[in-house]
């Protein structure tokens, strides 16, 4: 019982992570990775669908990243998709693909970055510990039912404490990194 409410938070917390580093992805460090246009959707069709779906998208080197349609009908769509993206990029195309130089950041727009990062690194710890507040109201639960002693039931709570510090662990060394990358290109 008490292992099922553990394993259950655990992995909640896991995916809770894996979103937060998702989610980061996105942030612009000053270097071109594809993972910038993640988010962008491109009216194709008369649908909105995740531009990697509809082109190859490369990042040559650390200034440029290079878009190229599998239709070229798309190419004015996707274009456009980028630019009203708001990722503060001007992409260009040349009649096959479209380039986006990745300009680098200015020490206002890093700021700005950082603290975008620190809302989803609060957002994602105040997940984390959502989580390890309803896992023990379920210990407690049992607790109620008489379906555990209450030594089980301080010990589920010191390993769902546990099992809380090294989420919240995991997410400050990630969003320390992301920040450093940020910071210092």
């Amino acid at each position: 019982m008490i292992k099922d409410v553990l394993k259950d938070a655990e992995s909640h917390m896991k995916k809770t992570v894996e979103v937060f580093k998702h989610e980061i992805a996105s942030l612009r460090t000053g270097k071109a990775s594809v993972s910038l246009l993640d988010g962008v959707q491109v009216e194709y069709y008369g649908t909105k669908m995740p531009l990697n779906q509809i082109a190859t998208i490369s990042a040559p080197d650390a200034t440029l990243i290079v878009v190229t349609p599998y239709d070229m009908t798309a190419l004015q769509a996707i274009e456009k998709a980028i630019r009203e993206a708001d990722l503060g990029l001007n992409p260009s195309n040349d009649g096959k693909k479209i380039m986006v130089p990745v300009p680098p950041l200015t020490e206002e727009r890093r700021k700005t970055l950082v603290k975008k990062l620190h809302e989803y690194a609060e957002q994602c710890r105040v997940a984390v510990r959502n989580i390890r507040r309803d896992a023990r109201d379920k210990v407690k639960q049992l607790l109620k039912d008489k379906e555990i002693s209450e030594d089980d039931e301080k010990r589920a709570e010191d390993d769902i404490q546990k099992l809380t510090d090294k989420y919240i662990d995991e997410i400050d060394d990630i969003s320390k990194k992301k920040e450093e990358d940020i910071m210092h290109v």
